[in-house]
Protein backbone atom coordinates (compact mmCIF):
# COMPACT_ATOMS: atom_id res chain seq x y z
CA UNK A 1 0.00 0.00 0.00
CA UNK A 2 2.88 2.05 0.43
CA UNK A 3 4.66 1.85 -3.02
CA UNK A 4 0.86 2.70 -4.43
CA UNK A 5 0.41 5.74 -2.05
CA UNK A 6 3.99 6.60 -3.01
CA UNK A 7 2.76 6.48 -6.73
CA UNK A 8 -0.23 8.86 -5.99
CA UNK A 9 1.85 11.41 -4.59
CA UNK A 10 4.78 11.44 -7.32
CA UNK A 11 2.15 12.00 -9.77
CA UNK A 12 1.25 15.11 -8.05
CA UNK A 13 4.72 16.07 -7.59
CA UNK A 14 5.21 15.79 -11.09
CA UNK A 15 2.08 18.11 -11.95
CA UNK A 16 3.63 20.78 -9.60
CA UNK A 17 6.95 20.14 -11.39
CA UNK A 18 5.59 21.41 -14.67
CA UNK A 19 3.60 24.56 -12.97
CA UNK A 20 7.07 26.17 -12.07
CA UNK A 21 10.17 26.68 -13.50
CA UNK A 22 12.47 24.08 -12.27
CA UNK A 23 16.25 23.64 -13.61
CA UNK A 24 16.92 19.93 -15.11
CA UNK A 25 13.54 19.78 -15.09
CA UNK A 26 13.31 16.84 -17.82
CA UNK A 27 15.80 14.95 -15.56
CA UNK A 28 13.76 15.43 -12.43
CA UNK A 29 10.51 14.54 -14.14
CA UNK A 30 11.61 11.52 -16.18
CA UNK A 31 13.69 10.17 -12.71
CA UNK A 32 10.29 10.68 -11.05
CA UNK A 33 8.43 8.82 -13.56
CA UNK A 34 10.68 6.02 -13.92
CA UNK A 35 10.03 5.66 -9.75
CA UNK A 36 6.50 5.88 -9.96
CA UNK A 37 6.68 3.05 -12.99
CA UNK A 38 9.04 0.84 -11.03
CA UNK A 39 6.51 1.46 -7.62
CA UNK A 40 3.79 -0.08 -9.91
CA UNK A 41 5.27 -3.06 -11.21
CA UNK A 42 7.13 -3.90 -7.60
CA UNK A 43 3.86 -2.98 -5.84
CA UNK A 44 2.39 -6.33 -6.98
CA UNK A 45 5.42 -8.74 -6.61
CA UNK A 46 5.99 -7.60 -2.86
CA UNK A 47 2.38 -8.07 -2.07
CA UNK A 48 2.39 -11.65 -3.31
CA UNK A 49 5.51 -12.58 -2.07
CA UNK A 50 4.04 -11.50 1.84
CA UNK A 51 0.96 -13.30 0.36
CA UNK A 52 -1.13 -9.67 0.99
CA UNK A 53 -2.72 -9.09 -2.15
CA UNK A 54 -6.40 -8.93 -1.98
CA UNK A 55 -8.69 -7.65 -4.13
CA UNK A 56 -9.22 -4.49 -2.63
CA UNK A 57 -5.31 -3.75 -2.71
CA UNK A 58 -5.35 -4.84 -6.11
CA UNK A 59 -8.08 -2.56 -6.96
CA UNK A 60 -6.76 -0.06 -5.24
CA UNK A 61 -3.40 -0.51 -7.30
CA UNK A 62 -5.58 -0.09 -10.43
CA UNK A 63 -7.06 3.37 -9.70
CA UNK A 64 -3.87 5.09 -8.75
CA UNK A 65 -2.27 3.48 -11.92
CA UNK A 66 -4.72 5.78 -13.72
CA UNK A 67 -4.48 8.72 -11.34
CA UNK A 68 -0.99 8.33 -11.94
CA UNK A 69 -0.52 8.34 -15.42
CA UNK A 70 -3.80 11.28 -15.51
CA UNK A 71 -1.11 13.25 -13.76
CA UNK A 72 1.79 13.35 -16.00
CA UNK A 73 -0.36 13.16 -19.10
CA UNK A 74 -1.65 16.44 -17.64
CA UNK A 75 1.90 17.75 -16.49
CA UNK A 76 3.43 16.80 -20.50
CA UNK A 77 0.53 18.77 -21.78
CA UNK A 78 1.23 22.11 -19.29
CA UNK A 79 4.71 21.61 -20.75
CA UNK A 80 3.94 20.81 -24.43
CA UNK A 81 0.86 22.07 -25.32
CA UNK A 82 1.53 20.99 -29.09
CA UNK A 83 2.17 17.67 -28.90
CA UNK A 84 -1.30 17.12 -27.61
CA UNK A 85 -2.28 19.43 -30.05
CA UNK A 86 -1.23 17.30 -32.85
CA UNK A 87 -2.44 14.39 -31.84
CA UNK A 88 -5.99 15.16 -30.00
CA UNK A 89 -7.85 12.77 -32.32
CA UNK A 90 -6.30 10.13 -31.42
CA UNK A 91 -5.24 10.78 -27.83
CA UNK A 92 -9.10 11.48 -27.40
CA UNK A 93 -10.00 7.71 -28.54
CA UNK A 94 -7.60 6.29 -26.33
CA UNK A 95 -9.77 8.41 -23.64
CA UNK A 96 -12.59 7.47 -24.73
CA UNK A 97 -11.93 3.54 -25.09
CA UNK A 98 -10.66 3.52 -21.73
CA UNK A 99 -13.54 5.23 -20.13
CA UNK A 100 -15.22 2.11 -22.01
CA UNK A 101 -13.41 -0.50 -20.16
CA UNK A 102 -14.61 1.23 -17.13
CA UNK A 103 -18.18 1.78 -18.33
CA UNK A 104 -18.60 -1.57 -19.40
CA UNK A 105 -17.03 -3.15 -16.40
CA UNK A 106 -19.56 -0.62 -13.68
CA UNK A 107 -22.35 -2.08 -15.38
CA UNK A 108 -21.59 -5.31 -15.56
CA UNK A 109 -19.88 -5.89 -12.19
CA UNK A 110 -20.91 -2.79 -10.30
CA UNK A 111 -17.05 -2.32 -9.54
CA UNK A 112 -13.74 -1.06 -11.64
CA UNK A 113 -11.88 -2.82 -13.65
CA UNK A 114 -8.40 -4.48 -11.86
CA UNK A 115 -7.78 -7.20 -14.92
CA UNK A 116 -3.71 -6.55 -14.87
CA UNK A 117 -3.68 -7.89 -18.41
CA UNK A 118 -0.66 -9.17 -20.20
CA UNK A 119 -1.49 -6.45 -22.60
CA UNK A 120 -2.32 -3.78 -20.21
CA UNK A 121 1.27 -4.47 -18.56
CA UNK A 122 2.57 -3.76 -21.82
CA UNK A 123 1.18 -0.81 -22.58
CA UNK A 124 1.90 0.60 -19.94
CA UNK A 125 5.77 0.36 -21.11
CA UNK A 126 4.86 1.91 -24.17
CA UNK A 127 3.34 4.76 -22.04
CA UNK A 128 5.91 5.28 -20.24
CA UNK A 129 8.52 5.41 -23.46
CA UNK A 130 6.31 7.93 -25.41
CA UNK A 131 6.20 10.02 -22.03
CA UNK A 132 10.08 9.99 -21.72
CA UNK A 133 10.15 10.99 -25.41
CA UNK A 134 7.68 13.72 -24.95
CA UNK A 135 9.73 15.08 -22.22
CA UNK A 136 12.85 15.25 -24.03
CA UNK A 137 12.31 16.01 -27.81
CA UNK A 138 8.46 17.74 -27.05
CA UNK A 139 7.35 15.42 -29.49
CA UNK A 140 6.66 11.66 -30.17
CA UNK A 141 6.12 9.97 -33.81
CA UNK A 142 6.96 6.37 -33.67
CA UNK A 143 6.92 5.62 -30.09
CA UNK A 144 3.28 7.54 -29.95
CA UNK A 145 1.86 5.19 -33.22
CA UNK A 146 3.17 2.52 -31.42
CA UNK A 147 1.28 3.43 -27.97
CA UNK A 148 -1.68 3.90 -29.68
CA UNK A 149 -2.62 0.58 -31.92
CA UNK A 150 -1.15 -1.19 -28.80
CA UNK A 151 -3.62 1.00 -26.11
CA UNK A 152 -6.69 0.38 -28.72
CA UNK A 153 -5.83 -3.50 -28.98
CA UNK A 154 -5.06 -4.04 -25.28
CA UNK A 155 -8.41 -2.04 -24.59
CA UNK A 156 -10.62 -4.38 -26.59
CA UNK A 157 -8.95 -7.42 -25.27
CA UNK A 158 -9.87 -6.06 -21.59
CA UNK A 159 -13.26 -5.54 -22.89
CA UNK A 160 -13.09 -8.77 -23.93
CA UNK A 161 -12.32 -10.47 -20.73
CA UNK A 162 -14.89 -8.10 -18.71
CA UNK A 163 -17.70 -9.49 -21.44
CA UNK A 164 -16.01 -12.93 -20.76
CA UNK A 165 -16.53 -13.41 -17.00
CA UNK A 166 -18.93 -14.78 -15.31
CA UNK A 167 -18.43 -13.15 -11.92
CA UNK A 168 -15.67 -10.11 -11.52
CA UNK A 169 -11.92 -11.66 -11.29
CA UNK A 170 -8.78 -9.36 -11.18
CA UNK A 171 -5.70 -10.55 -12.15
CA UNK A 172 -6.71 -11.82 -15.51
CA UNK A 173 -3.79 -12.54 -17.94
CA UNK A 174 -5.71 -12.86 -21.25
CA UNK A 175 -8.93 -13.49 -22.93
CA UNK A 176 -7.71 -16.60 -23.31
CA UNK A 177 -7.50 -17.24 -19.23
CA UNK A 178 -11.14 -15.52 -18.71
CA UNK A 179 -12.48 -18.03 -21.32
CA UNK A 180 -11.26 -20.44 -18.85
CA UNK A 181 -12.51 -19.07 -16.07
CA UNK A 182 -15.67 -18.92 -17.36
CA UNK A 183 -15.90 -22.44 -18.22
CA UNK A 184 -15.02 -23.09 -14.59
CA UNK A 185 -11.52 -24.01 -15.20
CA UNK A 186 -8.66 -23.15 -13.51
CA UNK A 187 -5.81 -20.72 -14.98
CA UNK A 188 -1.94 -20.39 -14.41
CA UNK A 189 -1.27 -17.07 -13.98
CA UNK A 190 2.76 -15.91 -13.56
CA UNK A 191 3.67 -15.75 -9.77
CA UNK A 192 5.58 -12.33 -10.35
CA UNK A 193 3.37 -10.71 -12.49
CA UNK A 194 -0.29 -11.60 -12.41
CA UNK A 195 -0.85 -14.32 -9.43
Amino acid sequence: MALIIARFFIGIIIVILSCVEVEYYKTIVISLLAIGVLTDVFDGIIARRLNVSTQSLRRWDSTVDQLFFISVIAATYLKYPEFYEVHWVKIALLVGIELLTYLVSFLKFKKEIATHSIGAKIWTLFLFATLVDVIIEGNSTVLFELFFWIGMLTRLEIISIILILKTWANDVPTFVHALKLRQGKPIKRNRLFNG
